[in-house]
């Protein structure tokens, strides 16, 4: 048993789905009934999501997920953390349970070869071998593998375009091309399409950064910094735990303790990587915002106001 308080389950499954009204109502009843918080994707192809709540809760939600034929035991990773990551539930009804916008990246008809988390540092180590994250940016900015190339995307949907800017360089379609993301899924994606656009030799980390952190020893390790998650934890260690990366409130981008100390810094508004980017009226709104959440905790509430947050996608 943990010691930690609430324990979080990342998982995807793709599954050709119908009813998807009654399937949202299912899972919304079932996660309000175990009292657990986070964010569920629901498409016709399949679930998505990161949802936390106490031990009992999470192993009876992995329960309920093969009861609905939606547990894919690669793709359900488990960590813990001392607080609520989530200050809410949302089970949303979507076109896709990760958004690339194109339609012939179809991971139900094709995709790359999965390799596990054991063989990883055997393939990138190879010189032939293309390493690329399929991440954004502000991901990548805060960890990523040795010799990775990333797109320098800012949402998962620009990736299609980088791709038509691959192919236009002249790549050899033979070169083995390595891919990676944080649990697996923008890779299935990613890898359909490079697939379907004739690349043949795609191969991807099974169960993406966390399945190699939970599988692979650090000293073996060949990750450099953090893994970035999608809640209020932000970032995690190769141990699994909360990182040392805190969130601006602002951008909902990754900080550190020396970007805090900078002047563009307000706890709550913004941050260097924000401040020129923020209208007056949009820090005000920041500003009141902060000050509700101050007060809330002053209750020993937590405050559940609507705020922007990046695109995983």
């Amino acid at each position: 048993m943990s010691t930690k308080c609430f324990k979080v389950a990342a998982f995807y499954a793709f599954a050709e789905l119908t009813s998807l009204e009654k399937l949202q109502i299912v899972f919304t009843k079932f996660l309000q009934e175990e009292e657990i918080k986070g964010t569920v994707l629901i498409a016709q192809e399949g679930v998505n999501g990161t949802v936390a709540g106490s031990e009992k809760g999470i192993d009876n939600f992995k329960t309920f997920l093969q009861s609905q034929g939606l547990y894919a035991p690669q793709n359900y990773k488990i960590s813990f953390c001392d607080d609520d990551p989530f200050p809410r539930l949302k089970v949303k009804l979507k076109n896709e349970i990760v958004s690339i916008g194109n339609s012939l990246a179809d991971p139900s008809k094709i995709v790359g070869e999965y390799v596990e988390p054991e063989d990883w540092n055997h393939l990138i180590s190879q010189e032939d071998v293309l390493v690329l994250d399929t991440r954004n940016t502000y991901e990548v900015s805060i960890g990523t593998f040795e010799k990775s190339i990333q797109p320098k995307t800012t949402n998962f949907r620009e990736f299609p375009e980088w791709l038509e800017d691959l192919e236009s360089s002249g790549i050899d379609k033979n070169k083995k091309v390595a891919m990676f993301c944080t649990g697996g899924i923008r890779c299935e994606k990613a890898s359909s399409l490079m697939k379907a656009k004739g690349f043949k030799n795609i191969y991807h980390l099974h169960g993406g950064i966390l399945n190699y952190m939970e599988k692979i020893d650090e000293e073996d390790s060949m990750w450099q910094g953090e893994c970035f998650v999608f809640d209020d934890r932000v970032a995690l260690n190769h141990k699994l735990e909360v990182g040392s990366y805190d969130m601006c409130h602002g951008c909902r981008m990754p900080i550190t303790e020396l970007d805090k100390l900078e002047p563009e810094y307000v706890r709550g508004v913004s941050c260097p990587k924000c401040f020129n980017h923020k209208t007056p009226a949009q820090k005000k709104r920041y500003a009141d915002r902060q000050k509700q959440v101050d007060l809330a905790k002053l209750r020993n509430e937590k405050h559940i106001g609507a705020i922007y947050q990046p695109n995983k996608k």
